[in-house]
């Protein structure tokens, strides 16, 4: 492929072959992306302007889920070698157009753009089904809230609250200003969705009280630039006590959903070690079920080609290829790959089983779920498309796409 690919004569006659479907079966571009990320990280920029050349014949932002996928991880490349070779993009020929929007939604559009797949909603049901029984015959609970979607689980969670047999619990909801400025973005404050969630809570008779914690240098849209600064001023948050104002009458619990792999993978025993400084009752941890944190360029291309297929797959089955929604989704995927191949990534998932592993050395044990979490994820699920799927590993449930795990949920108690 290599020899190929340094003669033009070849290339050109690959990308004639790719515009009859040759080359569009996954393992032929995932041999050309690997072949670009040896090209780029053996710094041979005429090599990887050819293999990109090819992949941009292929590549389609309006096209099949691989197409789609390859237009994703091309702009990745091209970022990279822009970055790393000092090169034009790719002989001139600019990034694949990018496939849909990054503005910040209202809160409905956020709720359909949950609702699409049970991507968000599997973790929030299996998770709040763990929590229920960790907080069963408690009075007063304190969920600190570590999640990308803007507090979209806690509406089913005070509905199941509000039904417990002996009365609700009083809940308290601790949400940090500073969060990852990654997708899905809501236009709405912070302060604005806790009076949303108050009134609703009101309706169902359980008293909530909504707290956003500030630190001096935090921001409510950080950019991905700052990311690392968002992770510092989250350590001083979870390190601070008094600014949680956790009180022993209160059942801690705190939720990650979709977080952990925005924080860099050195600090992440750091972030554990605040967590269990906590002392909660519960934590629960939601994330991609992929490992692309390596050092090496084409191991996490190949990760995110056989990960991030998934999502694009399982779209193509949900929703037309020009709706809104499934745009977003796949913006949203593009700006993790664009993270992971071109930009050295402030986004780097971790696999359940690491996950399980670092929750075990930092003092975890595991919570496991019970038959009724997993019926509940099960009616969840056979809202969606049938290929999707839920299986145990050990104490985690993950969710599967045609026998591939795509997010898996985990719930530890300290031991």
């Amino acid at each position: 492929m290599e020899q190929e690919l340094r003669s033009g004569g070849a290339v050109r006659a690959q990308s004639t072959m790719c515009f009859s479907g040759a080359l569009v079966d996954g393992p032929r571009i995932q041999q050309l992306l690997l072949h670009c990320a040896a090209a780029l990280e053996s710094n041979d920029v005429t090599l990887a302007q050819q293999a990109m050349w090819v992949l941009n014949n292929i590549a389609s932002a309006q096209g099949d889920p691989n197409q789609r996928l390859t237009s994703s991880l091309l702009r990745g490349l091209v970022a990279r070698a822009c970055r790393t070779c000092g090169s034009p993009r790719a002989d001139s020929m600019g990034p694949p157009p990018a496939l849909g929007s990054q503005r910040a939604m209202s809160v409905t559009e956020l709720a359909d753009y949950v609702d699409l797949t049970p991507w968000h909603r599997f973790g929030f049901t299996a998770s709040n089904g763990a929590i229920l029984r960790a907080v069963a015959g408690r009075n007063a609970v304190h969920v600190v809230d570590l999640g990308v979607t803007r507090c979209m689980q806690w509406p089913t969670l005070i509905d199941a609250l509000s039904k417990r047999p002996g009365g609700a619990p009083a809940l308290r909801i601790t949400v940090p200003s500073v969060r990852p400025a990654g997708p899905p973005l809501l236009g709405v404050p912070d302060e604005e969705i806790g009076l949303r969630l108050a009134n609703f809570a009101k309706s169902k008779g359980v008293q909530l009280e909504f707290n956003v914690v500030n630190k001096s240098t935090a921001t409510s849209t950080p950019s991905p630039a700052k990311l690392q600064t968002v992770c510092q001023e989250l350590g001083s948050v979870l390190s601070d006590p008094p600014a949680l104002r956790l009180r022993d009458s209160e059942a801690l619990v705190v939720n990650c959903q979709s977080w952990l792999r925005h924080v860099a993978p050195g600090s992440r025993d750091g972030f554990m070690d605040a967590v269990r400084a906590l002392d909660p009752c519960l934590v629960t941890v939601t994330d991609e079920d992929a490992d692309l944190d390596s050092p090496s360029l084409a191991t996490r291309i190949a990760g995110c080609f056989n990960f991030h297929w998934i999502l694009f797959d399982a779209l193509d089955t949900s929703a037309p290829r020009d709706s809104p929604r499934r745009l977003e989704h796949e913006a949203a995927v593009g700006q993790k790959i664009e993270s992971v191949v071109g930009a050295d990534g402030t986004e780097r998932s971790e696999s359940g089983a690491r996950l399980a592993e670092r929750m075990r050395r930092k003092g975890f044990a595991g919570v496991g779920f019970g038959e009724d979490e997993v019926a509940e994820v099960r009616h969840l699920l056979s809202e969606h498309a049938t290929g999707w799927g839920v299986k145990r590993e050990e104490d985690m449930l993950v969710l599967t796409w045609k026998g591939h795990a795509a997010v898996f949920t985990t719930a530890w108690a300290p031991n």
